[in-house]
């Protein structure tokens, strides 16, 4: 008899915060989701380091790609989720942390969290 599998979810929710903690200091960022424009698909292509294409994301006329920043610093973007919202649920197509705040060098925990929490 074959057996089903599912790979389940491929990212880490390192901290559930209402915010986002420095990993040295423990100092914590207060957090705001906005929408991720166009002059922002610059910044988090692939060859900076972010592991999906968010221009093709962000190109998909159902879907909404919302960015994470810490507040009063909407330039750089700490991770980023693509939501679709169908009639009895929200999907989430992607998420991810922006390169510096992955692995055991990065620099916030929480991101995955907070994208996970606001979908």
């Amino acid at each position: 008899m074959e057996r089903n599998t599912s790979d389940g979810l491929d990212f880490i929710v390192d901290n559930l915060t209402n915010s986002i903690e420095n990993v040295v200091t423990g100092d914590s960022f207060a957090t705001e989701i906005s929408v991720l424009t166009i002059a922002d698909l610059k910044s988090v292509a692939k060859k900076n380091g972010w592991n999906f294409n968010w221009r093709d994301e962000f190109k998909e006329p159902a879907r909404d790609v919302y960015k994470l920043t810490i507040v009063n610093n909407q330039n750089i973007i700490q991770g980023l989720v693509s939501l679709e919202v169908k009639e009895d649920h929200v999907y989430m197509h992607l998420v991810g942390s922006a390169p510096f705040n992955k692995g055991k060098n990065k620099i916030y925990t929480g991101v995955a969290g907070n994208l996970v929490a606001f979908a």
